[in-house]
């Protein structure tokens, strides 16, 4: 059996608690070219399989990093993810070239208004800003960044705004294609 082209890094720590992510991410498992993997399901040590998500990230076309902000930043078990499975020689530097051409798409959500994030607003940048860090490790790696989804408002969103973003993010990646992006 092939694996499927589109692989969805899913972490969030509190899956019981979410209104968003979870009931996407059980969505995306039911696309026959998505694979999702929930980083808090598998590795409740933190100790991550490197060879096994690597062989899964070398036969996919895009990867979606799937998350609730945290901080202004990724949970803490997807930074560890990025920090040992995109390694120096395997996806970046000298004969790092396993991610070149595929494709890098963060599906976000937050708990501030999408007015919250701007240079008046309570955190004062857009959530962009907060998504740099991912940008730039896409373009090491010589992905292509493509345009992030993002769910502000997550906790006090209905269920037709739930339903809607739930439906967004499928059909965005239910045909295994995607918009292009930025490369390297």
């Amino acid at each position: 059996m092939t694996e499927p082209p589109i692989v969805v890094i899913y972490a969030h720590p509190t899956p019981s608690r979410s209104r968003v992510n979870r009931p996407l991410a059980d969505a995306l498992a039911a696309l026959s070219q998505v694979q999702v993997r929930d980083l808090y399901r598998s590795y409740v040590d933190y100790d991550i399989d490197v060879v096994a998500e690597q062989r899964v990230l070398s036969v996919s076309d895009t990867v979606v990093l799937q998350f609730p902000v945290r901080w202004y930043s990724v949970p803490a078990l997807l930074k560890l993810w990025l920090d040992e499975v995109l390694e120096p020689g395997w996806a970046y530097g000298p004969g790092g070239t396993a991610l070149r051409g595929k494709s890098l798409l963060a599906v976000v959500s937050t708990g501030g208004t999408a007015d919250s994030y701007g240079p008046d607003g309570t955190h004062g940048h857009p959530i962009g800003d907060f998504l740099l860090p991912l940008e730039q490790t896409a373009l090491l790696c010589g992905m292509n960044w493509l345009p992030p989804v993002v769910l502000h408002d997550a906790n006090n969103a209905d269920a037709q705004a739930l339903a809607e973003h739930i439906a967004h993010v499928c059909g965005r990646l239910g045909t295994g294609t995607a918009p292009a992006g930025r490369q390297a």
